[in-house]
């Protein structure tokens, strides 16, 4: 198997996710005339440590304007996508490796009244198939985990940003040489995980042709999401929506290495928002 079919296979599921969500949805009185908002489905399409907030907050750094045009890489199941698309008045394209998670995005958009602004392609981050300076934005979070081929990553970010354009990330970081504890959420063994160290992604980034506009380690913020997390699913028990539906029966396993990892400093969570500058 190649990495990228160990990365799909850790994401993709058993093609029930579409399923399951639309049951949980129905269950909780979401059924198909009801149209959907952010909100109505952050526990499930918010797929990273922060959740919605982590998105509201990304994107009030990112400032994109109304009718910027933004390429979302990784995009998921399109939560911060359609996030950007309804506050900010964005057009959006994501992407993702996973075609499994674009057609459920898609589907998700037409629930939200969005498909005319967000649009979903499967693809792969190292390879942005569009021409130079197509976008005026570019997006990421908790993408960059599993690509091992950082510098071709962010230089292909830069080629198709137009000169000016931002791009903005939340990403999972190494804090210290030592392993981590698996499986946690982007990666159930050692062999799709790439983290790099703090250091280590801002000079590639700077390298690709960046500048530096917003660097923040928030790492504090996700721990205490994640025990927030864990002591909702201690009072209430598991909730009919969340990210359980699409990464499995091992999922709290995940959030509890996840958590662990950060603890103790093996790994941290930043988010930043960078121009490119030639």
């Amino acid at each position: 198997m190649t990495s990228r079919d160990h990365i799909t296979g850790h994401y993709g599921g058993d093609g029930e996710i579409r399923r399951r969500i639309d049951e949980q949805l129905h269950l909780s009185g979401l059924t198909d005339d009801h149209t959907l908002s952010p909100s109505d489905l952050e526990a499930v399409d918010q797929f990273h440590v922060g959740g919605l907030e982590a998105t509201q907050e990304l994107a009030r750094l990112f400032s994109p304007s109304r009718g910027s045009y933004v390429l979302d890489i990784g995009s998921g199941l399109g939560g911060p996508s359609r996030y950007l698309a309804a506050n900010y008045g964005c057009r959006v394209i994501g992407i993702d490796i996973t075609e499994e998670y674009c057609r459920i995005a898609s589907a998700l958009a037409a629930r939200m009244g969005l498909e005319d602004r967000v649009q979903y392609r499967h693809g792969d981050a190292r390879e942005l198939l569009f021409p130079d300076g197509t976008f005026d934005g570019a997006w990421t979070q908790h993408a960059s985990m599993n690509i091992a081929g950082k510098k071709q990553l962010y230089e292909g970010i830069r080629r198709i940003l137009r000169i000016g354009g931002r791009f903005a990330l939340h990403d999972v970081v190494q804090r210290t040489p030592g392993p981590l504890l698996f499986p946690v959420p982007w990666a159930r063994t050692q062999e799709i995980s790439h983290l790099q160290s703090m250091e280590a992604m801002r000079e590639t980034i700077l390298d690709a042709g960046f500048a530096l506009l917003t660097w923040n380690d928030v790492t504090e913020g996700a721990l205490q999401f994640l025990d927030a997390m864990a002591a909702r699913s201690r009072n209430a028990g598991t909730p009919r929506l969340g990210l359980h539906l699409v990464l499995g029966p091992d999922f709290p396993e995940m959030l509890r290495n996840f958590r662990r990892n950060l603890a103790e400093e093996r790994c941290g969570v930043v988010q930043a928002v960078f121009q490119r500058v030639s």
